[in-house]
C-alpha cells in the first residue's frame, strides 16, 4: 500500500419476464467482456484496509487506525467495534492495523490473528480470541507471537492468511526506503544487532496450533530453513511489498500482488502443491525487468510474475484480490481480480494470464478486496471509507453461437449435446439457475452429451469454458 496514494431491494420477476429479458439479452448483445459493477454495501469507515469473514454472514472490516468493525449482511455496522487496538498502533502512512485472519477452527477455538505496526514502528503478529459469551466482541488482551524490527516507515506488508495447509502465511515488505538499499529481500544472513530483519522481503509460514508456550507457534517441517535457528519461519524470498495476497479457495493456488518500485507492479501465481524456497526476484528484478543484479542468483532460480503491469497504464501501487469462486456470477468464476491505488479500474486475469480491465471507478482509491463466506467479493476505498460489493451485470462473456458453440436439443428434458464448429475446444461446462446457484459443473473434452440432473421446468444459464479459459454463456431451457 502507498499512501500517496442500504442495501438494494431485490426485484422478483415472473418467469415470463425472466425468459423474455434473457432471450433478448442473449440474442442481441454483442461480444463483450465482464460488465463489472460496484454496489454500495456500507459507508462511513475510516481508512478500511482489510475485509474478511469468520465463517458466517458477517464481514469484519479492519480500519488502519486500530479498530475491527462488524459489517452485517444487511449493510448495518455494529455500534461497538469487535476489537479496539488503537492504543497499540503506530498509524499513518503505510503503518497501522493492517491484517486479520481467523483460524480455520475459529468456530471451536475462537482464535484470530492480527498484523499491526506498534508505536515503535515495528511489525507485530499477535493472537486474540473472541468472548465465548458474545460473538460480536473480542477479548482485548492478546498474545504476541512475533515482533519484527522495521528500519523504515514504509513497505510493512500487512497481509496474513491461512493457507490450504492450515499454516499462517505472513507477507513481509523489504523494510522500506526505495530500491531495498540494504538488500533485505534477498538476504538470508542474520544480523546479530537486528536479527528479525532477516524476515524482511519474505513470505513467512508458521504453525499457530501451539498455544501453550512461547513463541506460541512451531515451524512447519517442510519450511526450507528448518534447523537454521533464527530464520526457520521463512518460506519464500524476493518480495518488495506484498500488500495483498490470497489463496484460491478451490485450487489452493497462491496469488501475490507485489507493489513495485517506480515502473512495474506485479501479480505472482504459485500453483498447488506449493513448492518451498521460492525466490520472487526483488530487488534483482522489478516485474520482468532487471533492476539491481548485484549479488543475484541466476534468473532460472527466480520465480517471475504472471502479470507485469507497467506504470504507463496509470498504476502506482497494486492491490491484490481474489480468484472468484462464488455462484452468483458464473462469468467471473475462476478469474482473479486486482486493482491499483492510482488506477481505479479492476483487472481480471484468467488462470493462464490473459488480462482485461473494467472501466475506471473514478473517485476511489482502492486498497483492499474481501471475500465472504459464500465466496462473493467486495472492495474498499481508503479515501472515502466505502465498502462495495462486486457484481457482474452481463449474461455472457462472448456471443455463444458466433464462437461456433451449438447445443441441441434446446429446449430439453433429459440431456443435451454440445459441440463446436471451430478450433475452440470445450474444457468444462457449468449450469446455474437464474439466482446464480450452481446446478452442475462437469469437465468435458470437445463434443459431449450431458445428462442433466432432475431439474424443475425453467430457464438456466449454461457456461462453456474453453481450453483458453474463456467463458461463453447461453440460455438452456428445461421442459
Amino acid at each position: 500500500m502507498k499512501t500517496n496514494k442500504n442495501t438494494s431491494k431485490r426485484r422478483h420477476v415472473t418467469l415470463w419476464y425472466a425468459i423474455t429479458l434473457l432471450t433478448f439479452l442473449v440474442s442481441s448483445t454483442p461480444s463483450i467482456s465482464q460488465d463489472i459493477d460496484l454496489q454500495i454495501l456500507a459507508t462511513g469507515f475510516s481508512s478500511p484496509v482489510e475485509i474478511t469473514h469468520a465463517g458466517d454472514d458477517r464481514l469484519f472490516v479492519v480500519e488502519q487506525g486500530g479498530l475491527i468493525k462488524i459489517l452485517n449482511a444487511n449493510g448495518t455496522v455494529n455500534t461497538t467495534p469487535f476489537l479496539n487496538l488503537s492504543s497499540l498502533i503506530g498509524s499513518g502512512g503505510e503503518r497501522g492495523l493492517l491484517g486479520l485472519a481467523f483460524h480455520p477452527d475459529y468456530s471451536s477455538n475462537g482464535y484470530f490473528f492480527v498484523n499491526y505496526t506498534n508505536t515503535s514502528g515495528n511489525t507485530v503478529i499477535a493472537r486474540y480470541s473472541v468472548y465465548a459469551a458474545n460473538p460480536n466482541a473480542a477479548n482485548p488482551s492478546g498474545t504476541i507471537l512475533m515482533t519484527i524490527n522495521q528500519p523504515y516507515s514504509n513497505h510493512n506488508g500487512g497481509s496474513i492468511k491461512f493457507g490450504p495447509d492450515g499454516y499462517l502465511y505472513i507477507g513481509m515488505g523489504d523494510g522500506g526506503s526505495g530500491g531495498d538499499p540494504d538488500g533485505y529481500a534477498q538476504n538470508t544472513t542474520i544480523d546479530v544487532a537486528n536479527p528479525s530483519r532477516v524476515f524482511l522481503g519474505k513470505m513467512l509460514r508458521i504453525d499457530v496450533d501451539n498455544v501453550t508456550s512461547p513463541p506460541f507457534y512451531t515451524i512447519p517441517a517442510t519450511n526450507p530453513y528448518v534447523g537454521q535457528a533464527g530464520k526457520e519461519e521463512i518460506w519464500a524470498l524476493g518480495l518488495r511489498n506484498p500488500w495483498k495476497f490470497s489463496f484460491d479457495s478451490v485450487t489452493g493456488d497462491l496469488w501475490i500482488a507485489d507493489v513495485g518500485q517506480g515502473a512495474h507492479e506485479e501479480v505472482n501465481k504459485t500453483t498447488m502443491p506449493l513448492p518451498n524456497d521460492l525466490n520472487y526476484g526483488w530487488r534483482c528484478y522489478e516485474g520482468n525487468t532487471s533492476y539491481n543484479s548485484s549479488g543475484c542468483p541466476v534468473s532460472s532460480a527466480l520465480t517471475f510474475p504472471l502479470i507485469d503491469v507497467n506504470h504507463s497504464t496509470g498504476a502506482c501501487s497494486i492491490t491484490g484480490g481474489y480468484v472468484y469462486n462464488g455462484t452468483a456470477y458464473p462469468n467471473l468464476q475462476g478469474k482473479y481480480l486486482f486493482t491499483d491505488y492510482c488506477d481505479s479500474r479492476i483487472g481480471i486475469v484468467t488462470s493462464t494470464g490473459a488480462l482485461s480491465y473494467t472501466p475506471s471507478f473514478s473517485g476511489n482509491n482502492f486498497v483492499t478486496f474481501g471475500e465472504d463466506n459464500n465466496k462473493e467479493l467486495y472492495i474498499a476505498a481508503i479515501n472515502n471509507g466505502t465498502i462495495y460489493k462486486i457484481t457482474d451485470t452481463s449474461l455472457a462473456t462472448e456471443d455463444f453461437t458466433k464462437k461456433g458453440f451449438v447445443i441441441y436439443p434446446n429446449p430439453t428434458k433429459e440431456s443435451f449435446t454440445i459441440e463446436n464448429t471451430n478450433a475452440l475446444v470445450s474444457k468444462s461446462i457449468t449450469i446455474h439457475d437464474l439466482s446464480g446457484k450452481k446446478i452442475l459443473s462437469k469437465a468435458v473434452n470437445g463434443t459431449v452429451t450431458v445428462i442433466i440432473p432432475n431439474l424443475v421446468t425453467g430457464v438456466y444459464l449454461l457456461t462453456v469454458t474453453d481450453n483458453n479459459d474463456e467463458n461463453y454463456t447461453t440460455k438452456l431451457i428445461v421442459q
